[in-house]
């Protein structure tokens, strides 16, 4: 199990438990209480656990995460622009990696049906989306799915990503900014998100402009990792100037 892995199940347990305890936590991971200690200690600095004598209890909201019936619903004209734009990102033929997320998810609904392309997604919404597209290879990578998104997390999928390239990364994220990259709440989608732009020859974010200057729990990359950030009007030229110094092209759908 990875360090992020682990951590984002200690949060969990302290969570369902109102606490851990270090003692516990080395004997279900089989660790020592020197690398708890050290995890307990990452999760206190980024304000989601508290640490007390002997273990940690839980605080911080820099993981709030909407579920995705209410993100569906939140900014979904904006989305719908966004959506409409990065249509002119896709290759006549090749492979793209949809990333789990709404905005990407419009996307795939709006993918004619007649596009020849080879798709790869660990999102459950994304999949059902393009399974009847007839010229679409449609691959669904594996792993445990998160409820909250729907998405397939874990070594599974980082292993699936590891092994392919893909012309175009569409990729979504709950916060963008030029100081702080790209955040999302959740540590095991972070490493998911991560392993799919290494796989990727270029990289495309699907972003409404109220993520702009948001920061989440779990870092997956810099801004200079993104070719072309697709976002809404609602950016101000200033800031999309400002993205564009360090190397990102920008679009206000």
């Amino acid at each position: 199990m990875y360090a992020p892995e682990r951590q984002q199940e200690i949060l969990r347990l302290a969570r369902d438990g109102g606490r851990v305890d270090v003692v516990s936590l080395a004997e279900e991971f089989q660790v020592t209480a020197e690398t708890i200690r050290r995890d307990l200690k990452a999760l206190d600095r980024a304000g989601l656990l508290r640490r007390v004598h002997g273990g940690a209890i839980p605080a911080g909201r820099l993981d709030f995460e909407p579920d995705l019936a209410e993100r569906e619903t939140t900014a979904a004209d904006e989305k719908d622009h966004i959506a409409k734009a990065a249509l002119a990102e896709l290759p006549t033929e090749g492979t793209l990696i949809l990333d789990a997320g709404t905005t990407v998810a419009r996307l795939a609904a709006a993918v004619p049906l007649e596009a020849s392309l080879t798709v790869v997604t660990h999102s459950l919404p994304i999949a059902a989306r393009l399974a009847d597209h007839p010229g679409i290879q449609l691959h669904l990578v594996g792993g445990r799915v998160r409820h909250r998104t729907r998405a397939a997390v874990d070594a599974w999928a980082l292993r699936a990503y590891g092994e392919i390239r893909a012309d175009v990364l569409f990729v979504a994220a709950n916060g963008f900014s030029a100081d702080h990259g790209l955040t999302t709440p959740d540590l095991a989608e972070a490493a998911v998100k991560r392993a799919a732009i290494a796989a990727a020859r270029r990289v495309v974010l699907l972003a409404d402009s109220a993520k702009h200057g948001q920061e989440h729990f779990a870092r997956f990359g810099d801004l200079s990792d993104v070719d072309l950030l697709i976002t809404d009007s609602g950016l101000s030229p200033d800031d999309a100037a400002v993205i564009e110094r360090g190397g990102t092209e920008v679009v206000r759908a």
